[in-house]
């Protein structure tokens, strides 16, 4: 069972309907007790950084989090879901994030290394290239997948599953152990996205510790 983080800021409906289309039983809660008893945890999320973290702290949902980190299992941000797992942000002010994943969150600077200027936000389809294996990219080719922000991570390259081109590169997919995120909307992302989405169902029904 998969347990979906509801904390007021995610894109329930369509993370919840695509887990359907894929048969993975899963519940809604901002419970923390009911979410401790998931055997995989999903953080969805649209807005803003800090009132996102604003959000979790209020619900007691921050140290739950943290702590469902330290029991080995899968846990899974996704779009804004994905930049909380950091250290901090500055959108609209500085915030500190879960410290699940080292790095830190910071606005697209709309201009290339070359000078070139480019839209913010970054929405749109922009094709994978895998970096550090993981198992999220099991049998799935490199593709095409959607992307809606305006903040990217800063982070290792080791903790790199996979990147996009948008004005530099862009963290597309990172881990470290059982913490894992996606910038991009696997939702949203056709074939490529309901594959990934799978692979992560799989890994919650493993009993492998990642």
């Amino acid at each position: 069972m998969i347990g979906i983080v509801d904390y007021g800021m995610g894109n329930l409906f369509s993370v919840s309907k695509a887990l359907e289309r894929l048969g993975a039983d899963y519940f809604l809660s901002s419970d923390p007790e009911k979410l401790a008893e998931a055997k995989a945890i999903l953080l969805p999320g649209v807005g803003a950084f800090k009132d996102a973290m604003d959000q979790l702290n209020a619900l007691g949902l921050t140290p739950f989090l943290k702590d469902y980190a330290l029991s080995g299992r899968p846990l899974l941000g996704i779009c804004l879901g994905m930049q909380l797992l950091f250290e901090n942000s500055d959108e609209y002010g500085f915030a500190e994030g879960l410290s699940l994943l080292p790095g830190t969150i910071r606005h697209f600077p709309g201009v290339d290394a070359d000078g070139n200027t480019y839209k913010v936000p970054h929405m749109g389809w922009n094709k994978l290239k895998y970096q550090v294996p993981s198992p999220l990219l099991n049998g799935i080719e490199e593709s095409h997948v959607y992307f809606v922000h305006s903040y990217l991570a800063k982070t290792d390259s080791e903790m790199i599953n996979a990147s996009a081109v948008y004005g530099e590169e862009v963290p597309a997919i990172v881990s470290r152990n059982n913490v894992m995120g996606m910038q991009f909307h696997p939702e949203k992302s056709g074939e490529t996205g309901m594959a990934l989405l799978r692979n992560f169902i799989n890994l919650s029904e493993s009993k492998v510790t990642l």
